[in-house]
């Protein structure tokens, strides 16, 4: 029998019940680049309790998501090993075809999903996973790992790829915190905590 889903912590709210804030906060998520048919869900619904922030914040993602010099697999694929690490639902279910439509391999999405090292991964992916797990690991990062890294983005694409790391730490924290999922028709990527 299937582990019970957690509840989220926190009301998915209706629109039409918004307040101004709030309505602000789904007006500057959809006229930007996530596009006009953004849903209050996942993280965005967490922020919308707090909609300051939460505008703050999703300015910051789309910086993040669209706008750095991380070439967009790269990109997805670091989301995709801080998702993993975090086991955070709702970020794998979000990036995980993402990744796989910017390049990142089947079988290495599936590695990282069960919790094995990608060894199909391509060179540069493989460097940013083992980056990924160091930094998470030991808090810091050897020289080793960092000139591996370094061989492929220059400085501003350094800054930004640990950006997106923070970012998506913080995604995974409000998302499991507040206990935001996937639709109930959509298979957990991992086990939840009983």
């Amino acid at each position: 029998m299937p582990a019970k889903r957690p509840a989220p912590r926190l009301a998915v709210l209706d629109e039409a019940k918004m307040n101004g804030a709030q309505r602000a906060l789904m007006r500057a998520l959809r006229s930007g680049p996530r596009g006009k048919g953004i849903a209050p869900r996942g993280p965005f619904a967490a922020w919308l309790h707090a909609p300051e922030f939460g505008d703050l914040a999703q300015a910051l993602g789309a910086h993040c998501r669209y706008k750095t010099a991380l070439p967009a697999r790269l990109s997805e694929f670091a989301i995709l090993c801080t998702a993993r690490l975090w086991r955070a639902q709702y970020e794998w279910f979000a990036h995980a075809p993402m990744a796989e439509k910017a390049g990142v391999g089947r079988k290495t999405i599936d590695d990282l999903r069960a919790g094995r090292a990608p060894k199909s991964a391509q060179k540069d992916e493989r460097a940013i996973y083992d980056f990924v797990q160091e930094i998470y690991k030991t808090r810091r990062v050897t020289d080793r790992a960092y000139k591996r890294v370094r061989a492929f983005l220059d400085d501003a694409a350094m800054v930004e790829f640990v950006g997106i790391l923070g970012y998506y730490v913080m995604i995974s924290m409000t998302l499991n915190v507040f206990q935001m999922l996937p639709p109930d028709d959509v298979k957990l990527a991992f086990a939840e905590p009983n």
